[in-house]
């Protein structure tokens, strides 16, 4: 098991990170909650991995703190909530703010996460109660610096299962176009969930 990386950050184009330790590159998927957290391209990057192994192929997945992925961990462990599900979700709220809405049993929140239906969500509610109390403590701030653009924050978002209009429409509303990629994402889906 792959369970932690550090290295050089040789790319990041959400929501896929290649690392590069000692000459190996690795690729990583990471959810967007860890982009606002990355260094620039090209300097020392260090996450927590979980690493799924299936039939077709070996997925290595990134996170900026220890909770994210322990989070993780619990979400692919509810029934109909994969890797890919997993991802949307720590994309969409920081762990400190689903945790809230497991607190609250507000599953209408987390239906506005795209691949999350009102079923899905009712039981990531009910399936997760018990595991709230693992999740306590402050989320790391968010301090996200970038060069990308408008186009890449709209792919990212399809990438995290977004229409292509949706995605336009939800990166437009987020605000300024001269902003880095990263926060316009950050904004975009702050207010898929408002």
């Amino acid at each position: 098991m792959i369970g932690r990386l550090t290295g050089i950050l040789a790319e990041k184009q959400p929501p896929h990170l290649l690392i590069d330790v000692h000459g190996v590159g690795y690729e990583v998927q990471a959810p967007m909650s860890t982009f606002y957290d990355l260094p620039a391209v090209g300097e020392r990057v260090s996450l927590h991995t979980h690493l799924v192994v299936r039939e077709d192929g070996q997925s290595l997945y990134g996170f900026g703190s220890g909770r994210e992925r322990q989070l993780f961990r619990a979400l692919i462990r509810v029934s109909g909530v994969g890797p890919k599900l997993g991802l949307t979700l720590l994309s969409g709220m920081r762990v400190d703010e689903f945790i809230q809405c497991l607190q609250d049993q507000d599953s209408s929140r987390l239906t506005r996460m795209p691949g999350v239906g009102r079923k899905t969500a009712e039981r990531l509610v009910i399936e997760m109660q018990d595991r709230v109390n693992a999740f306590t403590g402050e989320a790391a701030p968010a301090t996200m610096r970038g060069e990308d653009t408008v186009c890449e924050a709209v792919d990212a978002l399809v990438a995290l299962g977004y229409k292509p209009a949706e995605a336009s429409k939800l990166v437009s509303r987020a605000g300024d176009s001269d902003l880095p990629s990263e926060e316009l994402i950050r904004r975009a889906l702050q207010k898929s969930v408002k």
